[in-house]
Parts: C-alpha cells; structure tokens; sequence
C-alpha cells in the first residue's frame, strides 16, 4: 500500500510538471513586417503640404531601425523600403511568406473636416461605425489602382457598404493579441507623442485580411489637419511616433514571451530614442514586387483640359481629332480626387490630360503617333522625376490595351 502511495505520488509528480511546463510556454516574437501604406503611383492621403506615402514610409524605417537596434534577437522586414507600387495583397503575402510574428501597417489619416486630429490603430473586424467604414473605404481604394482587382479580390468593390459584410464572418483567431498590441500603441501615442487617442477600432481591412498573424494598421494622424501634418512631415514628429511604436512594441514582445518588465511606472514626458542608420533601412530582406503596367481594357474616355483649366498665358492645347485615332500617351499620375491639370504636382508637363478610369483621376503627358515616340517621352518624363510613368494607348476617346494598340498599328 506504501509502494502504492509513493508510486502514485511520483506519478502525479511528473504529470504536474509536464502540465506546468506546457501552461508556461511562450510565444517568441522574432520576426516582425512592417508595412509602409501606399506608394509609387498610389500617394495616399493628400495635405497641403506632402503625400501620405512618404510619411508612411519614414516612419516606417525608424521604426524597423528602433526595433533592430534595440531588439537584437528580432528580424525586421519591410513590405517596401523605397517609393514605389506595392498591392494589397502582396503586402499580407510578404507577412506570411516570412512567417511573421507580428504585421505593423503605418497610415495617415484624412477627413473633410479640418479640425480632426489625433491616432488611432485598428485591428481587422467588422466596422461598428460609419466613420470606420470611411476609413477602410479610404484604405482599401488603393486596389482600383491594380490590375484587374476585381479577380484578384473576388469581386470585392471598395466602395460598395455590401462587399464589407463579408468581413461579418471572418473570425480572426489573433485579434486577442492584434487588440493587445493596439492598446499599447494608443496608449503610447498618447503619454509619449501627446497625441489625441482616438482608441483602438475595427474595420475591414484587405492589408489585414489575409495576414496569418497578429496585425494592425496605424493612423498616426490627420494630413487634413494643418499643424498635425506639420508635426507628421517633422523629423522630431516622425521621431517621436517611430519611438512610440517601439515602446509598444518592447511591451507586446515582452507579454508574449513572459518576460517580467517590472512595475516601475515609466515617465509620461514623451522622449525620442536617438536613431542610428541601419542595414535593415539599406538592404531589407524581402523582394518587394514592380509596378505592373496596366494592360485592361476598361471603358474609359479622356476627358479634355477645359479653358479654365489652362495656366494664364497658356493656350489651350489643340485636340487631334477624336473618332478611331490611335495615339499614344504617357500616364503620370492619378488621385482619387480631381487635383487639376495645373497642380504642381504636374509641373514640368507639358500637354496634360486627365481621365477617369476605375474610379479614379488619371493624369497624362503627350500625344503621340507611334509607340516608340511614347517609349521616347516615357524616358523623358521619368528623368523628371516622374518614376512610376508608363504608356497607355487610346483609340479615339477608349483606353485600350497596349496589344490592341499594337495590332491596330499592324493594320495600319
């Protein structure tokens, strides 16, 4: 009977062992993606002053750099390390590929209102208002600049209220620990940033979508509101927030792993932690896809510069006939907005035109016969600092795809 009891003793002995060591297993967090939003053609948000994408894209590079110095056991990757046209859903892909443990998305936010200012960081979910509804809208836009979006997101219409009621039935299995790291982030963009919080939200969100991780997309703050967007395209600004970012970060790092920070209360004066130059901003280890030129065949038609549209001094530039012309020209820019032929974003262009096509404003430089005379100013315009330009062909007022162009020229 004694041998019974020390036999069941030893028996129960090792059992709760076993259970304790598996109740204390951790979650290691050693790879993190950061995602820069927008890019290239697409520049996002639009101030008076900058485009989201480039905010978007230093902050994110503080950030990896602050993470990488400071975290030496974390790999850092970044969706882009450079201006340029990146798709939604390669953005997610990189996150997965990499098997990442945590998928950062840094964004500015815009409202017709002026007067809004403030962070906020949402985590994929069903939006619970029409405001976070906007958002995502505002976000999820940047697929009508991809190439036949329509396939690749089965059907998803960013505009449509009822293409996010599929978003009512996705569980996501993270979103514990997405809304963890959320608080954290608001909570350091408030006491360190001395920014408005404006909480942690849900909404649907295709960058979030398909990540297999937890994830979620930053608004660090208002590019429609003056003094914000002063403070966003600040180097101390963007320092401040990539700093706020981290402490997050550290803090979520160190629940997950079970690592016992102390209780020590940290001071609320927001401080900037010094950011040193690092391999991680140079050489990202990730393969971030090229701007694919579009190649559809939408039914879009130019839309002519009209007369008050034209700079003063400037004459209107004569149109060749429409009806079944062929020409060729080279696409520049496009904005989800109308910002005029004569924006200075245009400068430097000479014979700009604008259509509407998915959606979307689209900006254009030259007329030409041929080809090759559209791949000569392609080059031309790129030199001016115009990267992302690509030709596109017309026949008549229908945009047509390039290889329609091309077989209409064997004709000729």
């Amino acid at each position: 009977m004694h041998c019974f009891k020390w036999i069941t003793g030893i028996f129960l002995l090792f059992i709760l062992t076993e259970f304790n060591a598996i109740s204390q297993e951790k979650t290691l967090i050693t790879k993190v993606v950061i995602d820069a939003g927008h890019g290239g053609k697409d520049p996002g948000a639009l101030g008076k002053i900058t485009q989201e994408k480039n905010i978007t894209l230093q902050i994110a590079l503080k950030l990896g750099a602050l993470i990488s110095q400071g975290c030496k056991d974390v790999h850092v990757t970044y969706t882009r390390d450079k201006d340029e046209f990146i798709e939604l859903h390669e953005r997610a892909g990189v996150a997965n590929r990499q098997k990442a443990d945590l998928f950062i998305s840094i964004h500015c936010n815009s409202n017709p209102s002026h007067s809004f200012r403030g962070a906020e960081t949402y985590v994929m979910g069903l939006h619970k208002s029409e405001a976070n509804l906007a958002i995502a809208k505002q976000e999820n836009a940047s697929i009508l600049m991809e190439p036949d979006y329509a396939t690749t997101y089965n059907g998803f219409d960013p505009n449509s209220d009822e293409s996010y009621i599929t978003f009512s039935l996705y569980q996501d299995a993270y979103l514990g620990q997405s809304t963890d790291f959320a608080r954290n982030v608001q909570e350091e963009m408030k006491s360190r940033v001395g920014l408005n919080d404006r909480g942690v939200r849900q909404a649907g969100f295709l960058v979030l979508y398909k990540t297999t991780m937890p994830s979620v997309l930053v608004e660090t703050g208002f590019l429609s509101n003056a003094e914000e967007e002063k403070f966003l395209i600040s180097k101390e600004g963007q320092d401040y927030i990539a700093t706020a970012i981290f402490k997050a970060f550290k803090r979520f790092k160190a629940k997950m792993e079970g690592v016992n920070e102390g209780t020590k209360k940290e001071s609320v004066k927001p401080d900037v932690i010094a950011i040193q130059p690092s391999k991680e901003i140079a050489k990202p280890e990730v393969k971030v896809i090229q701007p694919t030129k579009e190649n559809t065949k939408p039914e879009a038609k130019a839309i002519q510069p009209k007369k008050e549209n034209v700079k003063p001094g400037q004459k209107p530039v004569e149109q060749k006939p429409v009806g079944d012309n062929l020409v060729f020209r080279v696409q520049v820019a496009l904005s989800p907005k109308d910002i005029g032929i004569t924006s200075h974003r245009l400068d430097g262009l000479k014979d700009v035109k604008m259509y509407r096509h998915q959606g979307m404003y689209k900006y254009t430089t030259g007329d030409e016969d041929s080809l090759d005379e559209a791949l000569k100013l392609q080059a031309e315009v790129q030199k001016k600092g115009f990267k992302d330009a690509f030709v596109v062909a017309f026949k008549g007022e229908e945009r047509i795809s390039i290889e329609e162009a091309k077989e209409l020229m064997k004709k000729k």
